[in-house]
């Protein structure tokens, strides 16, 4: 297989396949093991793109698929995209931003992505280190990276401006907050072990909490970001995103 020539993402599994080429991924190539289950599965999840996979897919030996993902899924389906140069905007948003403050779970920044494709968010920012388009990170989202922005900043410094709405347990009960929260906030959740880092703290102009149960040490991160966006969705005046396809 020759070196792609742009920065290339591994989508691994027919789902993720399937949102990258709903949302206008550039696929470079895409592999399966038994292309007549995986037209089979088109045709009962995917008829919209069933003609379109049919001559994409190409077939494929189990070692050509791992040679791209360290275990074959069970679709036996695995594809490389070229990954987009997006970003979201610094003004002009409709939607809220999720920040993730120093994320560390790769599953658990996956299934945000995938929270904030499904309600409509402008866009998932990471802070720290850790790559929001790992492998990992991608097939816990089952391909919606490409339905919005998704990228990193090193620091809360690097964030684009708007009001930041940080999720803290010493912050407002949620229920309480007297107006909606604004299309172009901010919306940022600290990680599970050590909560919000200082500076994001510090740059937030409000501090809120979602309601818990007493002796209830903590939500999952995906949770709080998911009840945080279903508060969104329910008390914004602007139109809900819609019911998901299920699919």
């Amino acid at each position: 297989m020759t070196e792609p020539a742009e920065p290339t993402v591994v989508l691994d599994g027919f789902h993720a396949l399937k949102h990258a080429l709903r949302f206008g991924a550039h696929i470079e190539r895409a592999l399966t093991t038994d292309k007549a289950a995986a037209l089979d599965l088109a045709r009962q999840l995917a008829p919209d793109l069933t003609d379109r996979l049919a001559t994409l897919l190409e077939p494929a030996a189990p070692e050509e698929l791992t040679a791209l993902t360290p275990r074959l899924h069970p679709t036996g389906v695995a594809a490389l995209a070229v990954r987009p140069a997006t970003d979201v905007p610094a003004t002009g948003r409709t939607a809220p931003t999720v920040v993730l403050d120093n994320p560390r779970h790769l599953g658990n920044i996956g299934a945000v992505v995938r929270l904030a494709a499904g309600t409509g968010a402008t866009g998932v920012i990471t802070t720290g280190t850790t790559d929001p388009w790992h492998p990992h990170v991608v097939r816990a989202a089952a391909g919606l990276h490409f339905a919005l922005p998704v990228t990193r900043r090193t620091s809360p410094d690097e964030l684009p401006p708007g009001p930041l709405y940080a999720l803290d347990p010493e912050g407002q009960d949620i229920r309480t907050l007297a107006e909606p929260i604004p299309p172009d906030a901010l919306l940022a959740f600290g990680s599970e072990r050590h909560g919000l880092t200082a500076a994001t703290r510090a740059r937030a102009t409000h501090l809120i909490a979602l309601p818990m149960r007493p002796e209830v040490s903590s939500y999952n991160l995906a949770t709080s970001v998911a009840m945080t966006l279903y508060h969104w969705l329910s008390t914004s005046p602007a139109e809900p995103a819609g019911p998901a396809a299920g699919r």
